[in-house]
């Protein structure tokens, strides 16, 4: 079965590395978010791509949940020294986005090799491949599509200001996906259109899944497939296990439960798997439309990210 997963953050990546236990070598492809990518000491750097990258080469940090383990900081704490003679205003020798040694070799690779005229789409290729990652990832853009952010009294800022520079811990009012010019990858929508089943990872729905769906060509093909589309909840007992989806959702009017996500995925998912502790709302989840499978959704170790990922493909399947 060929499988396309829509996929962002930690929770795509840990779903990912369950899928390639159940999967058959070479069905696997993933479309990436790259609406939080960004641009810092000249260098383009893609958070999900490269967290979903190490993951699957299983060379990330299991603690942090993101970069690479057994990561130093020798760069980062070199350019410190300069924050005292940095002139107001200036963005240079920024150390707020955290870019460990070991992981600027990627960033290096990638600013290099889009330099010299190769789109993300090959340079991703060649990222993967050097982890020794079987799985197909496709960014959903070879055009930078940037997700910015309305903070509550501070206006629009780019996602990464918002993440990580203001932690997530700022309210917001609004999201804004992409750019005028951004064009959907083309070999996405191949991907899609070949696929036997899509599966929207458990991402937030808002940030990492939005910018995917902000692109009327893939939105239209679930649209139009929504019989061969499984979602999974990333929200458990109300709450994220990780980031800001639980929080975000609320503050842009959106229920914080697996029904709320029941209702976002509606018109594109016929199935939500949502976790046992939420077996209470597989009712509520149906009244939307969407049929309801509960399990454990919690991936605490690759044992149980394949459990997860064999009730994925089995609600596929049937």
């Amino acid at each position: 079965m060929k499988l396309v997963v829509l996929a962002g953050g930690v929770g795509a990546a840990r779903l990912l590395a369950g899928l390639v236990q159940v999967c058959a070598p070479g069905e696997l492809t993933a479309v990436v978010n790259t609406g939080d990518d960004t641009a810092l000491h000249g260098l383009t750097i893609c958070p999900d791509l490269d967290t979903i990258t190490y993951t699957l080469g299983k060379a990330n940090d299991t603690v942090r949940g993101w970069g690479l383990a057994g990561e130093t900081w020798h760069a980062m704490e070199a350019l410190e020294r300069f924050a005292a003679v940095r002139p107001e205003g200036s963005a240079a020798g920024a150390t707020w986005f955290r870019l460990g040694d070991r992981d600027l070799a990627t960033h290096l690779y990638r600013t290099h090799r889009l330099a010299e005229g190769a789109s993300l789409t090959t340079v991703t290729d060649e990222i993967v491949r050097a982890h020794g990652v079987g799985v197909t990832l496709l960014p959903m853009s070879d055009d930078a599509a940037p997700t910015t952010v309305s903070v509550v009294g501070e206006g629009w800022v780019g996602f990464q200001t918002y993440f990580v520079g203001r932690q997530h811990s700022v309210p917001v009012d609004g999201v804004r996906f992409g750019a005028p010019d951004a064009r959907v990858n083309p070999v996405v929508l191949a991907a899609l259109d070949a696929a036997d089943g899509i599966v929207i990872a458990p991402s937030n729905p808002i940030v990492s899944v939005g910018p995917l769906l902000a692109f009327p060509e893939i939105r239209e093909r679930l649209v139009a497939r929504r019989d061969r589309v499984v979602a999974v909840s990333p929200i458990i007992g109300g709450q994220a296990l990780k980031g800001p989806a639980d929080r975000m959702l609320v503050e842009l009017g959106h229920e914080s439960s697996a029904v709320g996500v029941a209702r976002i995925y509606a018109d594109i998912a016929s199935t939500l798997v949502i976790d046992e502790v939420d077996a209470a709302l597989a009712g509520a989840v149906q009244d939307h439309g969407v049929r309801a499978v509960v399990t454990d959704t919690i991936m605490r170790d690759d044992g149980r990210a394949a459990a997860l990922a064999t009730v994925v493909e089995e609600a596929l399947r049937s």
